[in-house]
């Protein structure tokens, strides 16, 4: 889950800036976007007169980016496309109601947080989360990548400490802590809901599949045209990101198909296959 925003600078002002909440789909064979939402501020949807002029209908109220959220991860499960994982940057994943929401669905995720979040433990109902790392032994911390990224691996050093001690049996609750390895000050840090055999290593790459979402945005960009519009209204924005994210959607498949194709080449023969597709959306 991400955000996306576009902007046109003139000399020492910003002339012009629409921002989209976008959902992304994640797999081990390709990604792309599969649903998007322009934010509104409250500036807009409190002028309907001026919300008419740019073909925003009058039931169009305000939402919050997170509410955007929810109700494009609803229609997921609604719509009952396969994923396991959701993941999300802070400024959703602090929502502690959505995590509720998606907990009582039984729906999987690792959201980020911020610090200064809370989370129940065995000893406060609003423990801050960055005390439960606090004396650590050095041996629970481990160094491990979460993906590459623009200039190669992102390694840091990890850390879990599991909390809500009433789960179900086979659930668990864990708050993750990613350090930096340069600036060991720099600690961010994720709340997860999993199943109960799911190691700090799977949680790691599924918080690492949350840049899933900026690599479908650069990619978009530089194959489908994502940002090269200059619409001043509503239909027109969701016309323009459709089409782009159809075309980005077409040629991640067929860049699936051409990788199995050649794949089916390469490997011997097999008298027994299955196939299992873990969904990191």
């Amino acid at each position: 889950m991400g955000r996306h925003s576009n902007r046109r600078h003139y000399a020492a002002h910003v002339e012009n800036c629409q921002v989209g909440v976008f959902l992304a789909y994640a797999t081990d064979r390709g990604r792309t976007l599969i649903d998007r939402r322009l934010y509104l501020p409250t500036s807009w949807t409190e002028d309907r007169e001026r919300c008419r002029r740019a073909g925003i209908d009058d039931e169009v109220a305000f939402e919050t980016k997170v509410a955007m959220a929810k109700a494009m991860v609803r229609r997921v499960i609604t719509d009952k496309i396969p994923f396991r994982w959701v993941t999300a940057d802070a400024a959703y994943g602090f929502s502690k109601g959505w995590r509720s929401e998606l907990e009582r669905a039984d729906v999987f995720h690792v959201m980020a947080t911020t610090r200064h979040d809370t989370v129940v433990t065995r000893w406060a109902i609003d423990h801050p989360v960055h005390d439960l790392f606090n004396g650590l032994p050095r041996q629970k911390w481990k160094r491990r990548s979460c993906g590459n990224g623009a200039h190669g691996l992102r390694i840091y050093d990890w850390a879990r400490v599991e909390v809500r001690p009433w789960h179900r049996p086979d659930r668990r609750h864990w708050v993750i802590a990613r350090r930096s390895v340069a600036r060991p000050q720099e600690i961010s840090y994720y709340i997860a809901y999993c199943p109960a055999e799911t190691t700090l290593d799977d949680l790691i790459r599924i918080a690492g599949s949350r840049w899933a979402i900026e690599e479908c945005f650069q990619s978009a960009k530089q194959e489908c045209g994502l940002d090269d519009y200059q619409v001043r209204r509503y239909p027109g924005w969701h016309r323009h990101m459709t089409l782009a994210m159809a075309a980005h959607a077409c040629l991640t498949v067929l860049r699936a198909r051409e990788l199995d194709a050649g794949k089916a080449e390469t490997d011997p023969p097999s008298s027994s296959t299955s196939a299992s597709l873990k969904y990191d959306g």
